[in-house]
């Protein structure tokens, strides 16, 4: 096995290795997402963990990792007797992105379990990582389902897979950690709340501290072995510091005062649920044990708080994750009762730990200015060594632009971007016909899961067994098999795949005219807020998004495809307005990035938004603006692009000018008050409302 680089030394990013340190002591903690920009060492924390963790006994043979001393009764590879076993290094298993159903939970051998009725289970990844570290690199990539099924593994500690009535149950109690790119897509808030912790990391800005960076990575490089060889001691002393913990773990206790404050806190914080109160008593006890303490203080109750709770107060996909530090330490002082004074820590020739090497020294703590480890802990930190609120990064939400009628230096006619209005739910836009893009929630497509709409040969592996159509397939065959008594002979020839339809996410490419005519305030910021609403409905429908804006003479990119709806709407909000309306220069930027996308994922359908008034004045382009445009439309006509045209046209006069666009583009046209999706509701209400009335005044009339 190829050498990982050590844990003791990664430089900085201290939340992350405490978060992970904290998993290690107390796997009930519930793992961790990291979230953080591209080339933070966030896959090289994960994996240099793995080495730090205990050696695990396990039955001899077993696929399912069971544990000697107690193995579990209902183990596909059992029954096993309790005595004494092997054992095996801690197991970090990876989920690719690309990962199958079948990869992550296991598979059955359909065509074993129906001509022979045996249970042929070939274990999954879920099964791998029993009693190790199931690793998720970009999670928030992953489809929707596999991530429901690897939480509700990681929640129960137990996963079942169930094929045409043949069931197998295995333990799958793991240590999860994920991390994820924010520009590159949100979980969803309901997902966020399985994960315990959550930490965000950056590179530092310290040049000293990336200088260290640089220089053990380049160490490493050279000689893996040499330089694992330098960090042994430290990750020998770590190693037994984590074993030394887990034991004292069970004997910490949790007083009612601090249970009140960590109620008074999520309350404080108005997180949906109890997991957040739960997360948050065992993280604090996994601090104290941590700490080599056996009563658990407030510190610790502040700590597990800024871990456990900013990923649990989202309310929306545009709330920046994060916790307010001055209302936390309100609350906790608030609530603070009789808080147990730390135990003194033994002497020892470890004083200091793992992390305390000096500086200069090529140790944990040699990497800048803040030491670059874990702070120094000894057989166990006191709560003045547990890093102050002011060590504890949280990222806080970017303030919007101040709306103003002129910006300082604006070229003329140039306005100032303006708030959004409030967001709302929209009617359902969608992709004619049946795609087979990526799992999604808005068009019709042929997918994995969803209703069975009809059978095909396999083509490859079975997943999804048809049975009616298996069985249609063998009966005719049955006199030539030899079959003369009741029951069926069924070969691999007669099995049938079963096709389904689900719905897929598209590529929903907003168009957004930012000219002159679009410039009114009140209008403007309309515009916005209803943008802003099919962001949050392709945020709820695993879209991706793009931002297209034109004015003045030309078109621009905003925002190039992404997962990322919180990235689009911060672009929404800095977007000023101004100048004329180069409305065919905006189409044909749109074509291009469709263009380019098309080549990146074919099977990704996109939709177009256009959202205008569908006023054409101007371009670089010599030619009529308006003739221009239609020809534009007509090129994304021709390529069979589903378009919308989101009408912003006011007043009590109006030229229908995006209606025409509309017939160019063949798509279809809607106003602001049309995309609401309560518009026809709230209609068909009215109206039986009203003769709910008239039929109750003709019925008092008649009496």
């Amino acid at each position: 096995m190829s050498t990982r680089y050590p844990f003791t030394a990664v430089v900085g990013m201290d939340d992350l290795r405490l978060a992970l340190l904290l998993n290690a002591v107390s796997p009930a903690v519930g793992g961790v997402l990291v979230r953080g920009e591209k080339g933070t060492a966030k896959s090289t924390a994960v994996r240099a963990l793995a080495e730090l963790l205990p050696v695990v006994p396990v039955v001899a043979d077993c696929r399912f990792g069971c544990d000697p001393a107690s193995p579990d009764p209902g183990c596909p590879d059992g029954p096993h007797e309790a005595g004494p076993g092997a054992e095996r290094p801690a197991r970090m298993v990876e989920l690719p992105v690309g990962a199958s159903e079948d990869r992550l939970v296991g598979s059955l051998d359909i065509e074993k379990a129906l001509a022979e009725g045996v249970k042929a289970f070939e274990p999954g990844l879920l099964a791998d990582a029993h009693r190790g570290i199931l690793y998720v690199d970009e999670v928030n990539l992953l489809h929707d389902h596999l991530i429901d099924l690897l939480l509700d593994a990681a929640a129960m500690g137990f996963s079942n897979v169930e094929r045409e009535g043949v069931s197998v149950r295995h333990a799958a109690r793991f240590l999860l950690v994920g991390t994820m790119n924010p520009e590159e897509g949100e979980l969803r808030p309901q997902l966020l709340d399985r994960f315990g912790l959550t930490v965000e990391v950056a590179a530092s800005r310290d040049p000293e501290q990336r200088v260290e960076v640089v220089r053990r990575r380049l160490a490493f490089e050279d000689d893996p072995a040499a330089f694992a060889a330098r960090w042994a001691g430290e990750e020998a002393e770590l190693r037994e510091r984590i074993v030394a913990a887990r034991e004292l773990l069970p004997r910490v206790v949790l007083g009612d005062a601090v249970l009140l404050q960590i109620a008074a806190t999520c309350a404080a914080f108005e997180v949906d649920g109890m997991r957040a109160d739960i997360v948050m008593a065992r993280t604090a006890t996994a601090l104290a044990a941590w700490a080599g303490r056996t009563e658990v203080t407030s510190e610790d109750v502040r700590q597990a708080a800024l871990l456990a709770l900013p990923h649990r107060r989202r309310r929306s996909p545009f709330d920046a994750p994060g916790l307010d530090e001055d209302r936390l330490d309100e609350t906790l002082e608030r609530f603070k009762g009789d808080d147990p004074d730390p135990e003194p820590e033994p002497d020892g020739p470890d004083d200091g730990g793992p992390g305390d090497g000096g500086p200069g020294d090529g140790g944990p703590g040699g990497g800048g200015p803040d030491g670059g480890g874990i702070p120094p802990q000894g057989d166990g930190p006191a709560p003045e060594d547990v890093p102050a609120p002011e060590e504890t990064p949280v990222p806080e939400p970017e303030p919007a632009p101040a709306p103003a009628p002129q910006r300082a230096g604006a070229g003329a006619g140039e306005r100032a971007a303006v708030k959004a209005a409030e967001p709302f739910r929209t009617k359902v836009l969608s992709v004619p016909g049946l795609g087979e893009g990526a799992a999604g929630r808005r068009s019709r497509a042929r997918t994995e899961h969803g209703r069975t709409t009809g059978s095909t040969r396999p083509r490859g592996a079975l997943t999804k067994l048809h049975l009616a159509a298996t069985v249609r397939a063998a009966a005719p065959h049955q006199k030539a098999r030899g079959r003369t008594g009741p029951g069926l002979v069924v070969r691999r020839d007669d099995l049938r795949q079963a096709t389904r339809e689900g719905r897929e996410g598209n590529l929903v490419l907003f168009a957004v005219d930012a000219s002159g005519s679009m410039a009114a305030r009140q209008r403007m910021s309309a515009v916005k807020g209803a943008v802003l609403s099919l962001l949050l409905d392709a945020y709820q429908r695993r879209d991706k998004v793009g931002l297209v804006t034109f004015r003045g003479r030309d078109a621009e990119v905003a925002l190039p495809p992404t997962s990322s709806v919180d990235a689009a709407a911060a672009r929404l909000e800095q977007l000023p307005t101004g100048g004329r309306t180069p409305l065919s220069a905006g189409l044909l930027k749109a074509h291009d990035v469709l263009r380019v996308e098309r080549l990146r994922d074919p099977s990704r359908r996109p939709l177009l938004v256009v959202v205008t008034d569908g006023r054409a004045t101007g371009g670089r382009a010599a030619g009529d603006p308006v003739t221009l445009a239609a020809r534009a439309a007509r090129l994304h006509a021709a390529e069979g692009t589903a378009s919308v045209v989101v009408d912003c046209e006011t007043g009590p006069v109006r030229l229908g000018l995006a209606g025409r666009l509309a017939v160019e583009l063949g798509g279809t046209a809607v106003t602001l008050d049309e995309l609401r999706a309560d518009s026809i509701a709230g209609l068909v209400r009215d109206v039986q409302a009203g003769q709910a009335g008239h039929a109750a005044r003709a019925t008092r009339r008649a009496a």
